[in-house]
C-alpha cells in the first residue's frame, strides 16, 4: 500500500537571516519564518491535505514551524533522528566558510567529519532509518515531518537522485511515496511567500 510522506524544511530563522552555519545549534524563527509556516499551512489547507500523524526534529526552529503549519491543533513527536546535519567546530559560523561543493561531491559529504560533525552519510542514514520506522507504523498513511535543509538534501540524494534539484528555500515541502520501504519523490513544493496570510 503507497503511504504520503511530506517532508518539510522549517521558516527562516535569526541565522537562515545573518548567513550562519546553524546544524545542530539553534535559532528562533524570525517573522518572515512565521510568516513562511503560515503560508506553507495554507499550502496543506488549500488542496484538502490532511495528517494521520505529525514529526518535527528536536529543534525549536522545526518544532515551531509544525505548530503553526497545522495552526497548533495537532499533536506531534519529536525526533532526533530527524535533526540537522551536526557541523561540528563550524556551527555558528558564516556561511561564507562553507566548503564550495556539487550534488553528490564526497569530499564535502565528508569535511565535516575531522571538525567534529557528521558526513552526509551518517546524516542520510539516520533520516532514513528514522522516517522508514515512521512510515511503517499502523494507520500512518499521511504524514508530515519538519525537518532540516541539509539533512532534507541528505535524504533526497539517498532517494531521488535523478530528480533535478533547485535548491530547498525555507518551508520548502518534499512529497514522497513510500511503498515497499523505499521512497519515491513525487515532486518539490516551494511556495510564492509574496502572498497575504
Amino acid at each position: 500500500m503507497k503511504k504520503t510522506l511530506y517532508l518539510m524544511r522549517h521558516g527562516q530563522t535569526l541565522f537562515n537571516l545573518r548567513r550562519k552555519i546553524q546544524g545542530a545549534c539553534d535559532s528562533p524563527l524570525t517573522d518572515e519564518g512565521v510568516k513562511q509556516a503560515k503560508i506553507a499551512g495554507l499550502y496543506f489547507k488549500e488542496n484538502g491535505i490532511t495528517f494521520d500523524h505529525a514529526y518535527s526534529s528536536t529543534q525549536e526552529r522545526a518544532s515551531d514551524t509544525l505548530e503553526i503549519v497545522t495552526d497548533f491543533k495537532m499533536s506531534y513527536e519529536r525526533l532526533k533522528g530527524i535533526k540537522e546535519w551536526n557541523f561540528g567546530l563550524f556551527e555558528g559560523e558564516s556561511e561564507d566558510l562553507n566548503p564550495p561543493h556539487e550534488p553528490g561531491d564526497k569530499s564535502y559529504g565528508n569535511f565535516f567529519l575531522k571538525f567534529k560533525g557528521e558526513s552526509e552519510k551518517i546524516v542520510e542514514k539516520r533520516m532514513t532509518e528514522t522516517l522508514t520506522n515512521i512510515m511503517e507504523k499502523e494507520d500512518h498513511n499521511t504524514v508530515l515531518a519538519v525537518s532540516h535543509g541539509a539533512a532534507c538534501y541528505a535524504f533526497f540524494l539517498r532517494w531521488a537522485p535523478e530528480f533535478p534539484f533547485t535548491g530547498i528555500p525555507n518551508c520548502s515541502i518534499f512529497k514522497y511515496e513510500y511503498e515497499n520501504e523505499k521512497f519515491t519523490l513525487i515532486e518539490l513544493i516551494k511556495h510564492d511567500f509574496n502572498r497575504e496570510v
